[in-house]
């Protein structure tokens, strides 16, 4: 009860329509989405849910969690596999990847393979692996904040890690990209 009237003062003064995420933790949730398999189109639909998702929690009268970006890109991992399951990709996410790139960061031709290669090599990697990668290389989730929201043990994930970041070196090889 105290709580509740704690976070109802808290937003009465910081103003109850602001928005849940802020900047950085929508372009982290949009990164999260894309390199999950989202396409570009519904990233704005997924950015909106990982928002609904929090005010539900909050009106359900749930604490904040405690790190909200570390909340919402486990909450965008999950919400990207479930599309992926759902939808069956039409296109590989090494395209989709790409023209991320090339609207947000043009780079170099060298930088833009080595982003197709490391977009195609997650494409091949199972769901899992990839959640894993994604939060913890792209998102720039710890390990244990890894394992606490996904609800596996720490060694799971960097087992996952591992075999993933063999997988992936091991195609870059093959492909003669590194």
């Amino acid at each position: 009860m105290l709580r509740r009237k704690a976070r109802r003062a808290q937003g009465d003064g910081a103003g109850q329509g602001d928005d849940p995420l802020d900047a950085a933790q929508e372009r982290r949730v949009r990164a999260v989405l894309a390199l999950g398999g989202v396409p570009q189109a519904d990233l704005p639909d997924g950015v909106q849910q990982v928002r609904l998702r929090l005010l539900e929690r909050a009106a359900k009268g749930y604490e904040t969690p405690r790190d909200v970006s570390a909340w919402a890109a486990v909450v965008a991992s999950n919400l990207a596999m479930d599309w992926h399951r759902a939808k069956r990709r039409q296109e590989r996410l090494g395209e989709r990847l790409a023209s991320l790139r090339q609207h947000e960061h043009p780079s170099g031709e060298d930088t833009s393979v080595l982003s197709l290669a490391v977009a195609q090599g997650l494409d091949d990697l199972p769901d899992a692996q990839r959640q894993v990668v994604v939060l913890r290389f792209y998102a720039d989730l710890p390990v244990r904040s890894i394992a606490v929201e996904l609800g596996v043990p720490e060694g799971t994930v960097k087992s996952r890690l591992h075999t993933a970041v063999r997988a992936l070196r091991a195609r870059l090889h093959e492909d003669e990209v590194v």
